[in-house]
């Protein structure tokens, strides 16, 4: 017969939930769910504050390497790093913000394809210098844009860096989703390849890239119409 499976280490989840929606400190919400959870599993109280201290040591230098390329990107913006990127890329004529953002899109995908997932980013590449360049190769063509088509070009480009980077790194085979499927059916009696799964994330990044570029594209039309109407 098989064991029964202990579900109660799950009210740490149900913890991170209810913190956030009340939008309680990040930093104690996480430290209660590791409480509930350890409790819940029956774990000693100084295996868990061992456990919490041990997670905190090897961690201890993430937020150093997450805030020094911001602090970068900041200094660039104030020295005019937006403004350059305007200036470029209104010098093409045939830039249009769905093509810009289409180019983009193909960069990203395939960067993240060969494991670069950390080349592009809202806070490092759209935000400075994707959403900018969008709305400045928009203003060439259409000269003064309303604020409603400012935000859907910004959201535009957030999105495309979404869809570039999640379809783009299901190729790449030493990707952890794959690695983690791998190691599931692996356990469930099923030899899979993560070489073959990695393959056969190529229709679906394709499919992917195709629909997203067609919504691109579209959004040429849509900033039409609504310059138009302003």
């Amino acid at each position: 017969m098989q064991s029964a499976v202990n579900l109660w280490p799950l009210l740490g989840v149900a913890v991170v939930v209810l913190g956030f929606l009340l939008r309680v400190n990040p930093v104690l919400v996480v430290i209660a769910a590791c409480g509930v959870t350890g409790l819940a599993a029956a774990m000693p109280v100084v295996a868990i504050l061992e456990s919490l201290g041990t997670a905190f040591v090897k961690t201890r230098n993430l937020p150093l390497i997450l805030l020094l390329p911001l602090a970068a990107i900041g200094l660039l913006e104030r020295f005019g790093l937006r403004e350059r990127a305007q200036t470029a890329i209104a010098k093409v004529r045939s830039a249009t913000a769905g093509r810009l953002l289409i180019v983009y899109l193909f960069a990203r995908e395939t960067s993240a394809a060969a494991g670069l997932t950390s080349l592009g980013g809202q806070a490092s590449m759209v935000r400075p210098l994707v959403a900018p360049m969008a709305e400045a190769a928009a203003e060439a063509q259409h000269g003064s844009l309303p604020g409603k088509v400012r935000h859907r070009i910004r959201a535009m480009a957030a999105a495309t860096d979404n869809v570039g980077l999640f379809f783009g790194e299901d190729i790449f085979v030493a990707f952890g989703a794959i690695v983690l499927m791998q190691t599931i059916l692996q356990a469930e009696g099923i030899a899979v390849n993560p070489l073959h799964m990695a393959l056969w994330g190529i229709p679906t990044a394709i499919c992917a890239f195709i629909i997203h570029a067609w919504n691109l594209r579209r959004l040429d039309a849509h900033i039409l119409r609504e310059v138009a109407k302003a």
